[in-house]
């Protein structure tokens, strides 16, 4: 008799692992079709952005040249204030040119992530393709188990296997979630250092730092500008997570970027008061951005915290039908 007992508890361990396992792997291919999906619209929206830049770009890279062109003709024999003011302008027209490829190039990068992500949620779904009928298969054999055993115990171990499968499911999600959060913060982090920096060097300039001051704020703005490219895939990660876990957010940093460079090439066009007023804005958009997401780490936090105190008790109660 107590062999039999045995077998059953054996066999219902074993399907129960079974079943969990399954659960799993159906979760995950959900968790997958949900990013592939964001991951998709992500991609169509950078392509569309990337196709507006390359217009802009177009557009700067004409200025350029029909302002060269002027340059090399009539007015370039020309002394005194025109010729000077034609001079000033070909500069600040290659330098907006220079700002829009830069912002086409981060862009591009962008998108060639977005594609790689893509093309890897891809495969991994093509991997677990059957997932949702190996689950009901699975659910077949236990159901098929427990019609042979006259034990109220069968249904509460079935039910506490469901649970236990989504819970930890559920934690998983959350944990990706979190840890996509804090990379995401951490970028945010280094774009905030690189423009408090410029800020600093700004008002230097303000109070008569001159061409020093500016060479080093354009410096920092350089940083943060590559920064932001790289807080901006963080953010992107981060959002599809959140998706995962129920949570709608569009993250994306400030559209204040390159013109931060332009800028800093024109102290006799645009005011030093102006540059520092953007940095200013600037800054306190991204610090507005990485206070978010730092709280939104904090909620994740905390409900993983509870998904993995309802996962222990789950575990625990399912020891004790087992073993009774």
């Amino acid at each position: 008799m107590l062999t039999i007992r045995r077998t059953h508890v054996d066999a219902f361990e074993d399907v129960d692992r079974k079943l969990r396992e399954s659960r799993e792997q159906t979760r995950r291919f959900d968790h997958l079709t949900t990013r592939r999906k964001t991951t998709t619209v992500q991609i169509r929206e950078v392509t569309e952005l990337t196709s507006q830049l390359e217009t802009q770009l177009a557009k700067e890279q004409r200025d350029v040249t029909r302002l060269e062109g002027k340059l090399g003709g009539f007015l370039a024999v020309l002394a005194g204030p025109i010729a000077g003011s034609k001079e000033e302008r070909l500069t600040r027209e290659r330098a907006e040119a220079e700002a829009a490829w830069q912002r086409l190039h981060g862009q591009r990068r962008r998108l060639d992530d977005l594609t790689a992500d893509l093309e890897a949620t891809e495969r991994e779904l093509a991997e677990i393709s059957g997932a949702h009928q190996t689950y009901e298969n699975l659910l077949a054999d236990k159901e098929r188990l427990l019609i042979g055993l006259d034990d109220e115990r069968g249904q509460k171990l079935l039910e506490i296997s469901k649970k236990l499968a989504n819970t930890q499911a559920d934690l998983r999600e959350h944990t990706e979630a979190r840890h996509a959060g804090m990379a995401a913060g951490e970028a945010l982090g280094v774009v905030l250092t690189f423009l408090n920096k410029a800020r600093g060097a700004s008002t230097w300039d303000m109070l008569g730092g001159g061409l020093a001051a500016d060479a080093i704020e354009h410096g920092h703005l350089s940083r943060a500008d590559e920064a932001a490219w790289h807080a901006q895939r963080a953010l992107d990660i981060f959002s599809r997570e959140l998706a995962d876990v129920g949570f709608a957010a569009e993250l994306q940093m400030p559209k204040v970027d390159t013109r931060w460079f332009v800028d800093s090439f024109f102290d006799n066009i645009i005011t030093d008061a102006l540059k520092h007023q953007r940095i200013n804005k600037t800054r306190d958009a991204v610090a507005s951005l990485h206070q978010w997401v730092t709280k939104t780490v904090e909620v994740l936090t905390r409900r993983g915290e509870q998904l993995e105190a309802q996962r222990r008790a789950l575990l625990a109660e399912r020891e004790q039908l087992i073993a009774s």
